[in-house]
């Protein structure tokens, strides 16, 4: 541990993946979007209306391709906004539609609709738990909320509100999981407690070691702007391992959350650590990776700012 994390080097940010075709977004006359490699061949056809603004001969980044809208003169389908393919142009998906766009990735999976049901798929494209419900909440702290039967309901203007059916809760595998009786290692969600959601194997509870020993650290930068004054124990940010290195991704994703942990409990905090433990990134924005020594002093430098600025804030940053 000391020898792999003893040394931050201030190295630039790498890329998720490997090397790959490079690949580019060209667009017709009537402004329909398609991919060409980089000796011109057409992969995808034009055949995209692109809500985001896109330039043509823009690179084509990431593990898969994506196409913000739909296709010219399509039924819209249910739920369902833009779509996805791998970059040899097969198609794989269509994301969950969220927040006016395609839905995030959250814990490395993302939402997508076949046949009007909801399922998840990884960075890659690869399908993890099939579409079988009719609507499943983000994975947070390694659960989701899913209900069958239900539907939307439109509230006030445009937000809607699902509705009706019978809900319960998945584990990260897609598998439904009962409550069990509360303990102090329990999780609540939707007012319910289920059992702790992670195992890990020696080498990644080294990988989760190096940020508990910078808990404190962490946490009190973390709350310095909070607005209500907490306990030690509720300062405490929690630590978890939400994705692993697999093809085009070489690293551990790591996760903080508060004492709340499921649901409103994720702090919004992401770190990449690489396969072999010697790298370690602060995620932001989810692409931009800024090595972790560069981050860290930057964030003791904003959270002195703000204790000056606010004397009185109820939760002080002491530097260790």
């Amino acid at each position: 541990m000391k020898q792999l994390f003893g040394v931050l080097l201030l190295i630039p940010a790498l890329s998720f993946s490997q090397q790959k075709e490079q690949l580019k977004y060209f667009k017709t006359k009537d402004s329909l979007v398609g991919i060409k490699n980089s000796d011109g061949r057409i992969i995808i056809p034009a055949q995209f209306n692109i809500f985001s603004y896109l330039k043509d001969g823009e690179p084509a980044e990431g593990e898969t391709i994506y196409f913000d809208g739909p296709k010219k003169n399509e039924r819209p389908e249910k739920n369902a906004w833009g779509y996805v393919y791998d970059r040899k142009g097969n198609f794989l998906y269509r994301p969950f539609a969220y927040d006016n766009g395609a839905d995030y990735f959250s814990e490395g999976l993302r939402r997508f609709v076949k046949n009007g049901k909801v399922g998840f798929a990884d960075r890659n494209g690869k399908v993890i738990i099939e579409a079988k419900h009719d609507f499943v909440s983000p994975f947070h702290y390694g659960y989701a909320a899913y209900c069958d039967g239900c539907d939307w309901e439109k509230t006030e203007k445009e937000h809607k509100a699902i509705v009706g059916g019978t809900w319960g809760v998945m584990d990260s595998k897609g598998y439904a999981t009962k409550p069990v009786a509360k303990s102090k290692s329990t999780v609540e969600v939707e007012g319910k407690y289920y059992p702790y959601p992670f195992s890990y194997t020696q080498k990644e509870k080294e990988v989760l070691q190096f940020f508990e020993k910078q808990n404190k650290k962490l946490s009190d930068i973390y709350y310095v702007n909070h607005y209500e004054r907490l306990s030690e124990e509720n300062k405490k940010l929690y630590f978890e391992i939400v994705e692993r290195p697999k093809e085009n991704f070489p690293f551990y994703q790591v996760n903080a959350y508060d004492y709340r942990k499921a649901e409103a409990g994720w702090s919004g905090l992401k770190f990449l650590v690489s396969e072999d433990k010697r790298e370690i990134f602060a995620l932001e924005f989810d692409n931009e990776k800024i090595p972790y020594a560069a981050w860290l002093k930057e964030q003791q430098k904003q959270a002195e700012e703000f204790q000056k600025e606010h004397p009185d804030a109820p939760n002080k940053w002491n530097e260790l």
